[in-house]
């Protein structure tokens, strides 16, 4: 079988990136994954990676973007939302020559990409456009060993997330979900739970209509797809039947209502998936940690878990049915 090639970006040069990707790296058994290419700024890494990590075995792409002047870790600014961008940059045009297969990208900072003049929410807005996508076609999954949860809301207000969930967007999330259940985790026949808005479900209406008007039509319309689909249900009903393996995932409507479990139960092996895309991507489950970048504290934990789920994912989508390319097309 053909090694997987893993490309994985620096993310935000202040940030922890440079780092949890050099921790990452000194694991003999990370090598043992597929070949690994990295893109950012080779002066930066080598400021983490010092003469103590023996990195070796990979190959480093240096784009040599990153202002020396005054540099220091854990600042916001706009030269570092720009290095941040070009780095993703040169990662899509790899996937697009095919010199990459999939992509771990280390966070970046959403103020300074905006502060560079770059409106992006993310890296999946930013990606959806890089390859034609709507960014409402792509969606978040995040996962640790417990569970997987994605969400039909992304970064939003809470006061914008009722609007922003439509019968048609709660749809396509499950069935995206679904694809990828099959095409990226194997699962034949996939089981998910629909997670409630409002407490207990909206109490038949009383604490709230959402569950009534918009998602209970876009459950019973899926069913046409998706037979083992089941709610709504309260959001800590739909969790506890993920953890005891009653289902596959949960669709969550917003943010906190997966990232809150999802932390609780196990931060560590947290894993950002984007379905959609064509491709696999994954990142780690944090930020960019600017209070301790560059005092070699941070846990590369997350970090090995989304390059892990990354070759996971395309070795399965590689091997499988082609079921994980429905969505992607």
């Amino acid at each position: 079988m053909t090694a997987i090639k893993i490309g994985i970006t620096m993310g935000d040069p202040s940030g922890i990136g440079p780092e949890i990707i050099a921790k990452a790296l000194t694991r003999p058994q990370i090598h043992k994954l597929g070949k690994i290419v990295v893109v950012g700024d080779r002066w930066v890494f080598d400021k983490v990676k010092g003469k103590r990590l023996k990195v070796k075995g990979y190959q480093f792409i240096d784009l040599n973007n990153v202002p020396r002047k005054n540099f220091r870790f854990g600042r916001v600014r706009k030269e570092f939302g720009r290095a941040a961008i070009d780095y993703l940059k040169k990662a899509v045009e790899l996937i697009k020559n095919r010199e990459i297969d999939c992509l771990v990208t280390a966070p970046i900072s959403k103020q300074a990409i905006n502060l560079a003049g770059y409106r992006y929410g993310g890296h999946t807005e930013f990606l959806a456009r890089a390859f034609g996508k709507k960014s409402q076609d792509l969606v978040m999954m995040l996962l640790n060993k417990y569970i997987r949860a994605s969400l039909v809301t992304r970064h939003l207000a809470l006061k914008e997330i009722s609007p922003a969930l439509s019968r048609e967007a709660i749809y396509k999330t499950i069935v995206i979900t679904y694809l990828a259940l099959r095409g990226y985790f194997g699962i034949a026949r996939p089981k998910i739970c629909v997670a409630a808005l409002n407490p207990h479900a909206g109490e038949g209406g009383f604490l709230g209509r959402e569950e009534i008007e918009r998602i209970r039509p876009a459950i019973t319309k899926v069913r046409t797809i998706v037979k083992d689909v089941f709610g709504p249900l309260p959001a800590d009903s739909a969790y506890l039947k993920a953890k005891q393996g009653h289902v596959d995932a949960v669709v969550a409507m917003y943010h906190d209502q997966v990232l809150i479990p999802l932390k609780l139960l196990d931060p560590e092996s947290g894993v950002n998936l984007t379905l959609g895309l064509g491709f696999v991507r994954t990142s780690p489950l944090h930020g960019t940690g600017f209070d301790i970048a560059g005092k070699n504290i941070a846990s590369e934990v997350s970090f090995v878990s989304a390059l892990r789920t990354a070759v996971e994912c395309t070795n399965n989508a590689n091997n499988g049915d082609g079921s994980s390319q429905l969505f992607c097309a």
